[in-house]
């Protein structure tokens, strides 16, 4: 039995996750969160809001999981955002293409084609892995769910979201204006999303309905230095870098960030930072460094819309690297294609410190060769053009041959079908498109690897769940040694302080002390406090440590304010007490 399943099972006996709807025999992709596990991952995701919400003063919304076509079609998501398929001859059974050459562990360049990919299907004589059936042709799949908004057939069309940034770029200059017109600006959104996934089979690592954080950083592309920096300078970065992925030697250097930007493997201050930040926030939930790298994605691997891209992946003993996060620097892609699409101008103003001669693009559709060109769809070509930034074509068309309009279907523009003017003029300031850097987390993702790396298994079978305590879904155990002579009622008494004090405890009087130690120690609690017959003599209680089985004798008068410390990690547990002698680990 691998790691996996050892954490599936305990994951059903303890009420962390299981699959959903179970009892008609679930639903590969869904899965359900129980009591144990729901506390965990709200506890991951306000651990996150501590660590980059309030620290770096950002801003989170809650924006909606049902969007209008218009949105994702302006995005891309809808021309883009596909995977590619093969589907069993015999059984029926549907894989995706790329998923079934890693499993036959047969390497492949990442962005190969259909045609390249069921070559090697060929070639290496893949077939179903249910019941060895051929495969049919691949064929591309969107991940998108559709519904409709309203009466069936007088509706909307609408998708379910793949990512939540979609709400954070159509809701900006509302954003922007709520914020004093502030940039860099980071705006943060934890919810669910929905993909329609072809073939889950990686328990929570790859699921059709999971909950993400993602935060879009809008800022100045002519001022891309980011004050905080000097703050992680000297913080260390595990890079698995492009050259050497190309090369095949795939070994992961360590680099500060300073070096990291003084060598241009990284070359965005704020995308560093966040990677830094990124690192750190993982070391916190008990990740170790040395099982952590950044993998720098290769130009053809990259989204459609991104010009710099890094995936933090984290090693798992039965799935290899699985990616935890992903930070890309997506340019002012989003927000120039829903000003494009709505006609809504997203741009901001900066004020010079004194007027000056600027330079303004101005654009002018080439009528003619857009029609001979696109015929039917000219008429919608020239108005998306009119509605765009002139600035943001031109700078397209120069830089990658061609500008992509919004749409169900891909419609490129080049050279040849618009005319750009410079006209000078003087000004107090300028309009432009921000750019955005999004660091994006998978909380499912993280919080499985979570619990591998918290699952210790004794040699005698015994399970420890060694969470870190500010996260573990229940902080205390409160536990008489026995059901009588008072002991129960003075347990309580101090349950219900413990309560007051706003610390998350439980209370169990259910079976031995020993049976009872196991399952706190199962679920993670860090802490449990017994109330034995010295409690009723001097009111000490003694709290015992879950990953060392050390004991120590405390007063209870003194708990809120020790508890309150040592969860906050203000205190190490020898500080709690006075230690008991004769009790091993």
């Amino acid at each position: 039995m691998n790691l996996l399943d050892k954490i599936s099972m305990l994951g059903k006996r303890r009420g962390f996750i299981c699959p959903s709807f179970e009892i008609y025999g679930g639903i590969s992709g869904l899965y359900d969160y129980g009591p144990m596990g729901t506390l965990l991952k709200h506890n991951i995701e306000d651990k996150w809001r501590k660590f980059f919400i309030r620290r770096e003063e950002m801003v989170e919304i809650e924006s909606t999981i049902i969007a209008p076509c218009q949105v994702f079609e302006a995005s891309g998501h809808v021309a883009h955002f596909t995977d590619v398929m093969t589907t069993c001859t015999k059984c029926g059974k549907t894989y995706r293409t790329d998923h079934l050459l890693k499993w036959a562990k047969i390497e492949f360049d990442e962005g190969s084609t259909m045609d390249k990919l069921d070559k090697l299907i060929e070639d290496h004589g893949i077939t179903c892995p249910e019941c060895n059936g051929a495969l049919t042709k691949s064929e591309p799949f969107n991940l998108m769910f559709t519904t409709t908004i309203g009466p069936f057939k007088r509706g909307i069309t609408a998708y379910g979201r793949p990512e939540a940034a979609q709400g954070q770029f159509t809701a900006f200059k509302r954003i922007y204006a709520t914020e004093r017109e502030r940039l860099p600006l980071g705006v943060a959104q934890i919810g669910k999303c929905v993909r329609n996934e072809i073939s889950p089979r990686q328990g929570p690592i790859r699921l059709r309905e999971f909950t993400i954080i993602d935060c879009e950083v809008f800022f100045d592309p002519e001022n891309t230095h980011f004050p905080k920096i000097v703050e992680v300078e000297n913080w260390p970065l595990p890079i698995l870098s492009a050259e050497e992925q190309i090369k095949k030697t795939n070994n992961v250097q360590i680099f500060t960030v300073h070096e990291a930007l003084e060598k241009g493997i990284i070359k965005n201050e704020i995308l560093a930072y966040f990677l830094a930040k990124a690192v750190r926030f993982l070391e916190e939930l008990g990740i170790p460094l040395e099982k952590q790298r950044l993998r720098e994605i290769l130009p053809n691997e990259r989204a459609h819309y991104s010009k710099e891209t890094f995936d933090q992946e984290v090693w798992t003993e039965s799935l290899d690297w699985v990616e935890v996060s992903g930070h890309a620097y997506r340019t002012n892609y989003d927000l120039s294609r829903h000003m494009t699409y709505s006609g809504v101008d997203m741009r901001v103003f900066k004020r010079f410190e004194a007027p000056k001669e600027t330079e303004k693009i101005t654009l002018t559709p080439e009528i003619n060769a857009i029609k001979s060109k696109f015929e039917e769809q000219a008429p919608k070509i020239i108005d998306l053009l009119k509605k765009a930034d002139p600035e943001v074509v031109e700078e397209n068309i120069r830089t990658k041959g061609f500008f992509e309009l919004p749409g169900p279907v891909s419609m490129k523009v080049t050279s040849e079908h618009v005319k750009f003017s410079k006209v000078k003029e003087i000004s107090n300031g300028k309009y432009f498109t921000p750019h955005v850097v999004e660091p994006s987390f998978g909380v499912d993702r993280i919080f499985y690897v979570v619990l591998e790396y918290a699952y210790i298994e004794k040699e005698d079978k015994r399970i420890i769940l060694s969470l870190p305590r500010d996260i573990a879904p229940i902080k205390l155990m409160v536990l008489p040694l026995v059901n009588k002579d008072g002991l129960q009622e003075k347990a309580k008494e101090i349950y219900s302080m413990l309560l007051d004090e706003d610390i998350y405890v439980a209370y169990d009087d259910s079976g031995s002390i020993g049976k009872r130690y196991a399952r706190s120690d199962e679920v993670g609690i860090p802490l449990c406090l017994t109330v034995d017959y010295q409690t009723l003599i001097d009111d000490t209680v003694t709290l015992r440590d879950r990953d060392t089985w050390a004991q120590v004798r405390t007063k209870i008068n003194d708990l809120p304010t020790l508890l309150g410390k040592y969860f906050k990690k203000k205190l190490e547990f020898e500080q709690l007490g006075t230690p008991i002698a004769g009790i091993k680990k």
